[in-house]
């Protein structure tokens, strides 16, 4: 990711859903925003999985103004060590100069939620980046795409951004249907929802991990001509340890056209999220033996 901070201030939020909340950033902040064009380096858009790493104090205090976002890797959890987060950018708007940044929010669980929820216009919002990876092909002969609410702002984005005579089938497993967004997408995209019957932190094994309804969905899924363009994202167990193998191996999709990544790890803070996966990198790095 690029290390560009920046700090923008919270022009309004919005409460989309149960589990859901909008922040719109702005202000002067917005013009030292460079977002990711591709990595083609003649695209005009940009790229739909843009991502920002926002400061947070684990207390909730205000972040100091001293703190230095582009030297703080990781966190211990202490009260007066900051931490980063990292979140999609659902919208880039130029002309109306603000971004917008959904939230996945369960009462007072966790950091980034319970800040969303009390957010006040005029707060500034420390962060780092964008950086990204992935921008759907105008010229993909279908895409597969697959989330959890984690990964629903990328892909809400990949929807908008497609040409109107795209193909594809977009699974999205949220709590139930209050946690449906209007999205926008092509008429050759199906769309289908999958309750699980809770937010993802609420919910016992039964329904998550590797029993997560979100793999059953895609397994199920009519596979059409030709290699798809597939992003898949959302809790790591669901995803790692279950699709990947399922659209690499099974379905013979190339690296190249497979972007599929544990956004979190259920049970797990992102300090112990990034430990897991570098630990599982190490794992697949070893030769076989």
């Amino acid at each position: 990711m690029a290390k560009r901070q920046n700090t923008m201030r919270v022009l309004r939020t919005e409460r989309l859903s149960p589990h859901f909340v909008r922040v719109h950033l702005g202000g002067d902040g917005f013009d030292g925003f460079v977002p990711v064009r591709g990595h083609d380096d003649v695209s005009t858009d940009w790229d739909t999985d843009m991502y920002i790493k926002i400061v947070f104090m684990p207390d909730g205090s205000p972040v100091p103004d001293d703190i230095d976002a582009t030297a703080l890797r990781g966190g211990s959890g202490e009260p007066d060590r900051a931490v980063l987060r990292t979140y999609t950018v659902r919208s880039y708007d130029p002309v109306s100069r603000e971004l917008a940044v959904d939230f996945v929010v369960h009462g007072d669980e966790g950091l980034a939620g319970p800040w969303a929820l009390r957010a006040q216009p005029g707060e500034a919002v420390r962060f780092v980046g964008p950086g990204s990876g992935y921008r759907p092909r105008p010229d993909a002969p279908w895409h597969l795409f697959a989330c959890d609410e984690a990964g629903l702002p990328a892909v809400a984005a990949a929807l908008e951004s497609l040409p109107a005579d795209a193909r594809g089938q977009a699974f999205i497993e949220v709590a139930d249907a209050g946690d449906e967004l209007t999205l926008t997408a092509p008429a050759g995209v199906e769309i289908s929802w999958i309750h699980r019957g809770g937010g993802a932190g609420e919910v016992g094994d039964e329904v998550a991990g590797d029993n997560a309804p979100l793999i059953a969905a895609v397994r199920a899924a009519p596979w059409w001509d030709g290699e798809p363009q597939v992003f898949i994202h959302g809790e790591a167990q669901a995803v790692m340890h279950n699709l990947r193998g399922y659209i690499r191996r099974v379905r013979g999709v190339s690296a190249a056209n497979a972007s599929i990544s544990g956004y979190w790890r259920r049970g797990r803070t992102e300090e112990g999220f990034r430990q897991w996966k570098a630990e599982l990198r190490k794992t697949e790095e070893q030769p076989p033996g």
